[in-house]
């Protein structure tokens, strides 16, 4: 589909009210769980997966709260082309964000870890909008060059400046003497040739990423966790800062990345639905041909 089609239909979209868009989000959970059952299985097996202590009857429970919370993420994600900076501060409640101020206080960057857990697309506005210091989001590029520009023009809105993971050392050598907030989204799969670190995470083998890790001793900064949790209100989210790492360089290697990890592990278990079930998070193994 042409670009310029799929933009105008994503800003024709945006202009629906939130009130229109969950009537939506309603129709799509229908369609999505009963109807095409869409990655359900995948679902499922990552939920047994991670948590055998649970029965058949608790795993289902999950499943299904996941899939009715799964598209609200969607229409919400739908939203970002047109919402306004009031919507996103409301919409988002900063808890603590001293924990992130305090850093640059003294005149240190941050490195930011968070996973696909709550709404973390619209975390990317309500950070941009928490600090006038560079913001870099470290992402791995789609496929799909078009629908990878068409999504970088819309996160970018509020100031954010998106970083293909091969170019972050590039961004960080320009800004070698200014304060920044570089934020990882640490839970999705690597290819062999990008890690070779496994660890268990939720009861399993698996490749994780390092790159925060090794970023964060590189440039001597504190590693700050972004907790994006889900209120009762629908559409409405809030955000915890906890200072993981302070100092980088008294670490073992791979330390870092255990501790991040165990951090969204232990985030998981507490609310299991709002993680990404849909990923095959667990399709690289030690076997897998490199």
């Amino acid at each position: 589909m042409n670009k310029k089609i799929i933009s105008g239909l994503l800003f024709c979209f945006s202009l629906l009210p939130f009130w229109a868009l969950y009537i939506l989000s309603d129709f799509l959970y229908f369609v999505i769980y009963y109807v095409f059952k869409y990655r359900k299985s995948i679902v499922i097996s990552n939920l047994q997966n991670s948590f055998p202590e649970k029965s058949e009857d608790e795993i289902h429970q999950i499943a299904k709260k996941f899939f009715r919370y799964f598209p609200d993420i969607i229409v919400e994600a739908l939203k970002m082309r047109t919402i306004t900076e009031k919507q996103v501060i409301n919409r988002i409640e900063l808890l603590n964000p001293e924990e992130v101020y305090k850093h640059f206080e003294v005149g240190k960057s941050v490195i930011g870890v968070t996973a696909h857990y709550g709404n973390w697309e619209l975390g990317i506005y309500r950070m941009s909008l928490m600090t006038k210091y560079p913001r870099l989001i470290i992402y791995k590029p789609l496929n799909n060059k078009d629908f990878d520009q068409i999504y970088n023009s819309i996160r970018t809105r509020f100031g954010a400046t998106m970083v293909p993971m091969k170019q972050i050392l590039r961004h960080l050598v320009r800004l070698k003497n200014q304060r920044k907030m570089s934020m990882f989204v640490a839970d999705q799969t690597p290819l062999h040739q990008d890690s070779d670190y496994f660890m268990e995470f939720l009861n399993q083998d698996t490749l994780v990423y390092t790159g925060a890790e090794r970023i964060a001793q590189l440039t001597e900064s504190p590693v700050v966790y972004c907790h994006i949790g889900r209120k009762q209100k629908r559409g409405h989210y809030y955000c915890k800062f906890t200072t993981l790492v302070e100092n980088p360089s008294t670490h073992q290697k791979h330390e870092i990345t255990q501790i991040h990890n165990k951090f969204t592990e232990k985030m998981i278990c507490g609310e299991p639905a709002y993680w990404l079930w849909t990923h095959r998070r667990w399709k690289r193994t030690r076997t897998t041909e490199k």
